[in-house]
């Protein structure tokens, strides 16, 4: 895949079989779902576990599953007791007063870009610090300590990029590092995220690796894939300049540009984490037999022509849209809501400031990191 471009052989999939049997960069063959139906089918049903696609032999497109403990890799009950633990830190007085700090550091971060002059650059400007420093606020994580998080998170995430031993050695150093968070946020509780997971501790509704692991599950999703989300909207609106146009002229369509945005990014170069089926399951006519392995592709069943009409025109207008581009089922992203308060911060704050904004040289120029879960630029300079 080049860019934010999807491989066609994606949509294909989708309208001609929704269910199809793929082989996997790691762990053999597995089953890939690209219709919109049979995606939210698969996604709402219990009998398809993430517990058991942290399995060794489970297929997927990383060098290793995910490790058990983590949010993402529970099943209920587990997963809707831990859920509703830390969801505590989500609230939305939480994430008001959140919002009200991502206000002031954009505009921090742009004032320092304006005087420095052009050309600057979006990913180091804004992308990086606005979802990092959210997130270490949301956690309780000193500021001046977020580089040892943030040299682990892109090993983390490879698919191609790292080896095994690589990722086995950033799980480690991440789970070293919320180990010692915890040990420091006892003798100063707060109401961020680290004293919920504590106090949780403490009352014996989790243990210590869940309390760790689910952390870093929150902490990665909540950093790297706003990070990433951002630059790749702010691509998007400059290499199709009408689109950033539309908004200068209506800052009314911000809200449902954001939403149509979140639809038709790819933001996953691959298929999703995998889930494993417990038992025989039939989705879209397919029989999926106890043990296979399930992966999909968002952002194929984000263009299924039964549910959008004209589904590769962006549409600021976009009347419906419903989207699964925060998930669907338990799994549902619980940051959604302070996604879409960062993406408004930062898009709102680039139109409010330079209005004559527009790529540093041709959309081909833009390097992307490569070998990654998630696509994203590696720098997006910028002028005006």
């Amino acid at each position: 895949m080049v860019r934010l471009e999807l491989n066609p052989r994606y949509l294909e999939l989708c309208r001609t079989e929704p269910v199809s049997r793929v082989t996997m960069p790691y762990g053999g063959e597995a089953w890939l779902i690209t219709g919109y139906h049979e995606i939210k089918e698969f996604l709402a049903d219990p009998r398809f576990s993430s517990r058991w696609a942290t399995e060794p032999d489970t297929a997927r497109v990383t060098p290793l599953p995910l490790r058990p403990g983590n949010l993402l890799s529970m099943d209920p009950p587990d997963h809707g007791k831990m859920r509703k633990i830390v969801a505590h830190a989500f609230r939305p007085r939480i994430v008001s007063d959140l919002t009200d700090r991502m206000r002031e550091l954009v505009t921090t971060e742009l004032d320092a870009m304006e005087e420095a002059g052009p050309p600057g650059d979006l990913v180091q400007r804004l992308a990086i610090p606005l979802p990092v420093r959210m997130i270490v606020e949301l956690f309780g994580v000193p500021y001046e300590e977020r580089a040892e998080f943030r040299r682990y998170s892109d090993v983390f995430v490879a698919t191609s990029a790292h080896t095994r031993e690589e990722v086995n050695e950033a799980r480690d150093g991440l789970e070293q590092f919320l180990r010692k968070l915890i040990s420091i946020r006892r003798a100063s509780p707060s109401d961020d995220l680290i004293s919920v997971l504590i106090e949780a501790l403490d009352a014996g509704q989790m243990t210590e690796v869940e309390a760790v692991r689910t952390g870093i599950g929150i902490l990665m999703a909540g950093h790297e894939t706003s990070l990433s989300m951002i630059s790749n909207v702010s691509f998007l609106l400059l290499a199709q300049r009408d689109l950033y146009e539309q908004l200068l002229a209506d800052r009314n369509l911000l809200d449902p540009a954001i939403e149509e945005m979140l639809r038709i990014i790819p933001l996953r170069s691959t298929g999703s984490f995998p889930r494993r089926a417990s038992e025989d399951v039939e989705i879209g006519g397919v029989l999926i037999r106890k043990g296979e392995t399930v992966i999909f592709q968002r952002a194929a069943g984000d263009r299924d022509e039964r549910v959008f009409e004209d589904p590769e025109t962006i549409r600021f207008d976009r009347e419906r849209n419903p989207h699964l581009g925060f998930g669907h089922g338990i799994h549902y992203c619980l940051g959604a809501a302070l996604a879409r308060a960062e993406l408004k911060a930062a898009i709102g704050g680039l139109l409010d400031r330079f209005p004559g904004l527009r790529l540093a040289g041709s959309v081909d120029d833009v390097p992307w990191k490569p070998g990654l879960i998630a696509r994203a630029p590696e720098s997006l300079p910028v002028t005006w």
